[in-house]
Formats: structure tokens, C-alpha cells, sequence
């Protein structure tokens, strides 16, 4: 059955004279408004239809994408962007400053890093048809850094489209990116089909990572859902996709032993499990028992188990991830080793009296539900007991919202884990399970803590690179000292593709311009 759908996605192509990509994502594409949602699959569209104003090189250093140039006021508290001309959404409407601005107040009330900035714009303005005025009420430091964020980036829709209320999905699909999304032939679950958008004028430098020129070198881009991962690996051996999002351990003997299909890693940064214990509650709502819990994780253990082989697994211990501009060590040493003797005493002092601790295990996310398993495992090491409750995704993400106890309510829970992409916490603009508002607004498990948010808010403020490490450090410490969640280390999720394609971009968020293919 699972070929037969293969089959029939591909007999329902267009003809062969196209050049034709064909690639099995890691997910299923069912929201296509990017700034609603964090799903990889949403961003990874997002990138496919819309562009952004501003954005970041492979060393995460922000360059100009959509506009030309930008001024700052010596105070920098007025930043002028004009647009680069030629700019054209895919109905044939010029893209203007206007809408330029809507999108950017509305990703502004909805994402991390775009709230901490609208905090301090006084106005955001079309001076122009080209040009936009951001007007800041008091220094903000990293505004470019917060604008160029791949992480929920700020897509620029059209005036009308970003209007919308920004904790609605925007319904339409029309953005000036590279590539049109083709509605027509979208089939949830089954199929997205992109082609490229020939109004679309790249930029003239060298493409990297998400900057430079995005210059389309194929004509149609169709990603097939391949759930079963033995159908997706099946499909590229044969030739009937050209690149797969992952490939699990169990296939990468048989894909290296091919000369016509590579293995490698495409997201250099990788993913960061992490284990989020609940702070609305006790005994998680005392930071003794969260420091417990961070004691009670031997990375290595879990990097090895999580990888399934060393080569894509590694510890990290630095808050805002191994490899990128914020890395450092400080504050960190104390927790590397696991510590069961003072995690017990941790626990108790925390008021742990030996209740059931209910962890929330997704039996069908395999990584996830391995990451369930080792902590239960290490917390029945320290004494503790656990009820690990096996379900599935869609209900994890129902029940992590509860905020009740478990004695009091069934759907109470103690922990929950997940993965984060290493570009999303790489940064305190980005670092969503990092906030610690105290208003419960934040991320589910709710900590509180009003010095990470003091530092946060020190970060916005730093105007140069000496006093911005210097916050990275003290927030470092202090997350250890809070532990609003654990982290498991990096794991590094390999990909392939056949040898026909070629100018593929490392990036986390997958892209398809620069990309090349010779032959069927």
C-alpha cells in the first residue's frame, strides 16, 4: 500500500522535460503560516516562498537580504531600511515598505526575539515605498541580530496577509521568496509541490548558509511524506526521491556502501535534547530539585544513546550551544558529571518525600522516547520513584499544558522532553525555554526566575561584544543555579542524497536554491 502511494505521487508529476527535485522531509507540512508555529517543516517552507529583510551568514553574522542598505542614528535608536529594487510578490504586486512593516509588528507579538525588540520600538514606519523606519524608545543592541534570526524569522507577506492577527493562521500563500507554493497540488500528508518563481531577482553574492544570492537552478520542487522509514530509504535507492531529511542508524551501512548516494549533515549546528521538569508544582517548583535532576544526566550516555552511533553525538555544555558565537565553558564545570549522592540530598531538601514523579513518554517520537526512558532510569538510581506514561506525540502536546499536579489531576505531569534545533537556543533573543517571565506566559514548565530575565533584558541592553559576553556568562551561571530545563548535549541527524544533486546549503532549515541536478 505504502508503494502503491508512492507510485501514484509520482504518476500524478508533470512531465519530464522539468527539472524535477523530489525530497522526503522529516515531517508532515500541515501549517504553511511560519510565524503561527516553531515546526522545522513550517520554517523550512517559510523559507521556500517568503524572503526576509535582513539575515545571517554561516557564521551567524547578520547580512542584508531584502534590503539594499540600512542607516542607524549615532544614539542607534533610528534604523532606516530601503528595499533593493525588483523586489515582487508572486501575484505580481511590488514589494513596498508597508509591507515590510505589517509583517514586521506582526512577528514582532508573536516570536522570542521579536517581542524583546517591540519592546523598545517607539514606531515602526513606511517613510516611503522603499524605505522603513524602525524608531526605538531606548537602546536595543542586537537588532540586527534579532531581525536576521533564521529561528521564526521575520517572512515578509504582503500589507493585507500580515495584518492578520498574529495568533491566527494567515491562509494565504503568497511570498517574493525564490520558489511559488503551488495550492493546487497540495495534498496534506501526502505531497507539497513548489516550482520555481521566475520574477524572483537573487542577490549578486555568493549564497551561504541563508545569505547571498538565492538563485534557483530547478524548476519544480515536490516534497513527498514518506512516514515509513524503510519506504523513504527504498525511495532513494531507487531513484524515486533524490534526498531524504534523515536516515536512521540501522540504514547507514547499507546507503554508505552505494556510490551513488552520500551520506552527510547538512545542520552543522545540530539539536539539543532537552528534559523540562515542571516548575508550576512541587517539587520542581524549588530550583534544588531541578539542580537534582541536571546532576542526575550523563550526557555521553544519552548523546551515544540518542546518535546511535559517536559520530553524531557529542556533549555541550554551554547554554547557548557548542559551535556558535555565545559558546563558553563559564559557570559550567560543576555539572558535568553526574552527582547521585547530591541529587538525593538536593531532592530531599527540596521537600521530595518519595511520590511518583509522572514523565511523559512519546512511545511514536523514537528520540524522544529514548530520552523518556534514560531519565527514568536515572532518577530510580537516586531513589525516585516514576510513572512513565507512555502516549503518543499529539497527546503530549495536549497534556504539557496542564499545569496541575498529578495527585490532582490525571493529566498532571512532573517532566517532558523534546528536541530543540541548536540555532533555536543559540542566542538569549532565541532561547525559548530559557524565559523565565514569572507570569506564566512562558513555555510549559513555567520556571520563574527573576534574575535570568533581569540578564535577559542586561543582553538587549549591551551595545558592544565585551559587555554582551560578559551577560552570556552571568546568564550561564545562573541558568545552571535556576535549571529551566536540562540539556541531553547535541545530536547531529544525518541526511542523504543521491549524486545527481549537487550546491547543497548546510543549513538546519532545509533549502533548495543553489541546489543543482543532473540526470533523471
Amino acid at each position: 500500500m505504502k508503494r502503491f502511494l508512492l507510485i501514484c505521487l509520482l504518476l500524478a508529476g508533470p512531465a519530464r522535460a522539468e527539472t524535477v527535485l523530489r525530497y522526503a522531509p522529516l515531517g508532515d507540512l500541515r501549517i504553511l503560516d511560519p510565524i503561527w508555529t516553531s515546526a522545522a517543516i513550517t520554517l523550512s517552507h517559510g523559507q521556500m516562498i517568503y524572503d526576509v529583510l535582513v539575515t545571517t551568514d554561516s557564521t551567524l553574522t547578520p547580512k542584508l537580504q531584502m534590503a539594499e542598505s540600512v542607516e542607524t542614528s549615532p544614539d542607534g535608536l533610528r534604523w532606516k531600511f530601503r528595499l533593493r529594487p525588483g523586489l515582487v510578490f508572486h501575484d505580481g504586486q511590488k514589494v513596498t515598505a508597508r509591507d515590510v512593516a505589517a509583517s514586521l509588528i506582526r512577528w514582532g507579538k508573536r516570536v522570542t526575539a521579536g517581542q524583546a525588540l517591540f519592546a523598545r520600538v517607539a514606531s515602526l514606519n513606511a517613510i516611503d515605498d522603499v524605505t522603513v523606519e524602525l524608531v526605538l524608545n531606548r537602546p536595543f543592541g542586537p537588532v540586527l541580530e534579532a531581525l536576521s534570526s533564521p529561528v521564526l524569522a521575520p517572512f515578509i507577506m504582503r500589507e493585507a496577509d500580515a495584518l492578520t492577527d498574529a495568533f491566527k493562521q494567515v491562509t494565504t500563500t503568497i511570498g517574493s521568496g525564490p520558489f511559488e507554493f503551488i495550492p493546487g497540488e497540495f495534498q496534506a500528508g501526502h505531497r507539497v509541490v513548489y516550482r520555481k518563481f521566475p520574477g524572483y531577482v537573487p542577490r549578486q553574492e555568493q549564497a551561504d548558509f541563508y545569505s547571498g544570492g538565492k538563485i534557483v537552478k530547478i524548476d519544480r520542487v515536490e516534497w513527498l511524506y514518506l512516514p515509513d522509514p524503510a519506504t523513504a530509504m527504498g525511495a532513494l535507492q531507487t531513484g524515486e526521491v533524490d534526498m531524504v531529511a534523515s536516515v536512521s542508524p540501522d540504514f547507514l551501512p547499507v546507503l554508505r556502501a552505494r556510490k551513488d548516494i552520500v551520506v552527510t549533515v547538512l545542520d552543522k549546528i545540530g539539536q539539543i535534547g532537552t528534559i523540562r521538569p515542571n516548575a508550576a508544582h512541587l517539587p520542581f517548583s524549588d530550583p534544588r530539585a531541578r539542580q537534582a535532576l541536571t546532576l542526575l544526566i550523563d550526557q555521553p550516555e544519552f548523546a551515544a544513546a540518542l546518535a546511535g552511533s559517536p559520530e553524531f553525538g557529542r556533549e555541550c555544555f554551554a547554554v547557548f550551544v557548542c559551535g556558535t558565537p555565545y559558546e563558553t565553558d563559564f559557570g559550567a564545570a560543576k555539572w558535568r558529571k553526574p552527582d547521585i549522592a547530591l541529587a538525593k540530598k538536593l531532592l530531599a531538601e527540596a521537600g521530595y518525600r518519595g511520590e511518583k514523579l509522572v514523565l511523559l513518554d512519546p512511545a511514536d517520537q523514537p528520540d524522544i522516547h529514548m530520552m523518556a526512558l534514560l531519565t527514568a532510569d536515572a532518577l530510580r538510581k537516586a531513589g525516585v520513584a516514576v510513572d512513565v506514561q507512555t502516549m503518543d506525540w499529539s497527546t503530549v502536546l495536549t497534556r504539557r499544558n496542564n499545569r496541575d499536579l498529578p495527585s490532582a489531576n490525571p493529566a498532571g505531569w512532573d517532566i517532558a522532553f523534546t528536541f530543540w534545533g541548536g540555532l533555536s537556543l543559540s542566542s538569549p533573543l532565541t532561547n525559548a525555554p530559557l524565559v523565565a517571565s514569572c507570569d506564566g506566559k512562558n513555555l510549559y514548565g513555567w520556571p520563574c526566575d527573576p534574575e535570568i530575565e533581569r540578564l535577559r533584558t542586561a543582553f538587549t541592553e549591551a551595545t558592544d561584544a565585551g559587555a554582551r559576553k560578559s551577560v552570556i556568562e552571568a546568564l550561564q551561571l545562573r541558568f545552571y543555579e535556576a535549571a529551566p530545563y536540562v540539556s541531553t548535549g547535541l545530536f547531529f541527524r544525518p541526511m542523504a542524497y543521491r549524486t545527481s544533486l549537487r550546491g547543497l546549503l548546510p543549513t538546519p532549515y532545509s533549502v533548495m536554491w543553489n541546489v543543482e541536478k543532473t540526470g533523471p
